[in-house]
């Protein structure tokens, strides 16, 4: 019996310690979050206003006009920018858009070549399991991102679908709703994606909603010096944006995801705690009962 309630201490020990590291990490990410939710937020008007902008250009000037305006009706090479973390403990962020990646993939079917660039390690790993060609791999991205580190990447994405590298280019990333809900996203970001993507982006108000609709229905647009340089300026800029609004989205729900993991964690180690407890009391009153029981029957034996 002895033996038994050593090992429940030696337990109860150890979960006690899990529960402190797994309530240090999610205050760690709980603070994380709140910075990179603050810049989510404070970025999302912007890009929601940059796609809106590129797709009504897109929709009323010459696609001739500019590289990334040029559309193919088969698509037979495919880039995927997938954004993911570097590290697990954060419940099902990277298995649900990892799910997701691949579902894609196999949509797009044998024939199409696809090649990935992978923000986040875990991204890499699965598409190394799963033979995808990987053309360029990032890490440490996603905490305390800034335009200038994404700034490069985005640079990437236009200049392998200007030169006709790729068809398409797909942006694999997880959405920012709320601290408790992340959304799995795949969006086709060149050649322009659907205006009903941008809705399925954070919260949109049916307000917002009609003043996007407003704006798009703007009938004609003046260029100056003339549409060629502008176009040269300005789209390049605003696909650069939403390659950085998806890392920050992800960045937010990646420490969103794992504050709330550990949370659960932290629960979960407190109802542990609870049950050994309550083991070990009992192991204990059980020995200290068979101890009296023993003396009685001794006692008994030297009367008689």
């Amino acid at each position: 019996m002895a033996v038994q309630t050593r090992t429940i201490k030696r337990r109860i020990k150890s979960v006690k310690n899990t529960r402190k590291i797994t309530k240090a990490m999610e205050m760690v990410a709980a603070s994380k979050m709140r910075k990179a939710v603050n810049s989510v937020i404070g970025s999302r008007p912007y890009s929601k206003l940059a796609w809106n902008t590129v797709k009504s250009i897109g929709s009323r000037v010459d696609m001739s006009l500019h590289p990334l305006l040029r559309k193919e009706e088969t698509a037979k090479n495919v880039l995927v920018l997938l954004i993911t973390s570097d590290k697990g403990l954060a419940g099902g962020f990277n298995t649900n858009i990892l799910r997701r990646t691949k579902k894609i993939m196999e949509e797009l079917g044998e024939g199409v070549n696809i090649q990935t660039i992978c923000i986040g390690k875990r991204g890499a790993d699965a598409m190394r399991r799963m033979n995808r060609g990987i053309m360029a791999s990032f890490v440490d991205i996603t905490n305390n991102t800034t335009f200038e580190e994404v700034l490069p990447i985005g640079r990437m994405v236009i200049d392998e679908f200007t030169k006709g590298n790729v068809d398409k280019v797909f942006v694999a990333y997880t959405d920012f709703v709320s601290a408790v809900s992340q959304n799995p996203l795949i969006l086709e970001l060149l050649p322009l994606g659907t205006e009903e993507d941008m809705e399925q982006i954070g919260e949109v108000t049916e307000v917002d909603k009609g003043k996007e609709k407003t704006y798009l229905e703007a009938k004609e647009y003046t260029f100056e010096p003339s549409p060629q340089l502008v176009l040269n300026q300005i789209l390049p800029r605003l696909v650069e944006t939403m390659v950085y609004q998806a890392v920050l989205e992800s960045a937010a729900s990646e420490h969103s995801a794992r504050m709330m993991a550990m949370r659960s964690a932290t629960d979960a180690a407190g109802e542990m705690l609870d049950d050994l407890t309550f083991t070990f009391n009992q192991a204990r009153q059980a020995g200290i009962t068979q101890e009296i029981a023993e003396i009685s029957s001794g006692k008994a034996a030297l009367e008689g």
